[in-house]
């Protein structure tokens, strides 16, 4: 199966047309043969709103396959796209999933979210903005929830502005006039948890310089005051942007802890 594009035409996908035009698509890591209806992840690379880094792609949702896991890169848009086109994009390929489940072989009620410094706080986005981000589409997937069932945040920038704030990502997402505007601080997600935001398994290294872990930390004591189950884990070392990071044995355990978190704590079915 090839690229799922997201949208009929750019014009449906709204935000306006930039020179550098990008039609946003899903990229299919689909099991085979698994029987039972089993769970998904849509994973979204990070790269500050200006790119998408291909190691926080598809490697990502091999190893999730490898977990039992249907899985889907989003390449969604970035700057100059500004808010709310990258967040459209991921909340479309939301239900884009879920209403094509039954011909895919995914539980429904059963689709993660995961995303990488970035693309962490557009994953964050699906599970505190899906009521107020239009992804409608005219379509059938107009029908089901854009609302994700978890969020898997790996050093995600949670805060745009200050004093933890990712101002590189806030500049793209916002523009450089927008990020320094008061209404900036409405993306500041730790500020739109509720009791509704998903269950969030969310992991960090306390060496980051580029996106504090303060970010990680500030989403979590939020959920757990609305009472959302909230799975942290801080390693000691690590720069930012490890992925997968296959040369530190104790970071390298994340997608398997996020693995358990999903069958655990979210119900989703056990991994074979």
């Amino acid at each position: 199966m090839g690229k799922i594009f997201l949208w009929k035409s750019m014009e449906s996908a709204g935000t306006g047309r930039p020179e550098d035009d990008f039609a946003p698509y899903l990229e299919p890591y689909l099991l085979e043969n698994t029987g039972d209806p089993r769970g998904c992840v849509i994973v979204f690379p990070g790269g500050g709103y200006c790119n998408r880094a291909p190691h926080e792609a598809g490697p990502i949702a091999e190893r999730f396959n490898q977990m039992g896991f249907h899985a889907f890169v989003l390449q969604y848009r970035v700057a100059p796209y500004r808010y709310p086109a990258p967040q459209r994009d991921a909340l479309r390929a939301v239900r884009l999933v879920r209403s094509r489940a039954a011909e895919w072989g995914i539980a429904p009620d059963r689709i993660a979210t995961l995303g990488f410094s970035a693309g962490g706080h557009l994953c964050a986005s699906t599970g505190t903005l899906y009521d107020e981000v239009d992804s409608t589409a005219n379509d059938a997937a107009d029908l089901v929830s854009p609302r994700p069932d978890a969020l898997i945040l790996c050093y995600a920038v949670i805060d745009l502005t200050e004093p933890f704030g990712h101002f590189g990502s806030g500049e793209n997402l916002l523009g450089k006039e927008g990020v320094r505007a008061p209404e900036a601080k409405r993306l500041n997600l730790e500020t739109r948890v509720t009791a509704d935001t998903p269950p969030s398994f969310l992991w960090h290294t306390a060496e980051d310089t580029c996106v504090n872990v303060e970010n990680s930390l500030a989403f979590a004591r939020e959920l757990w005051k609305n009472k959302v189950a909230a799975e942290v884990h801080v390693f000691p070392h690590g720069h930012h942007g490890l992925g997968l990071a296959p040369a530190m044995r104790d970071v390298a355990q994340w997608p398997e802890l996020a693995g358990c978190f999903l069958v655990e704590n979210c119900g989703f079915p056990a991994r074979v």
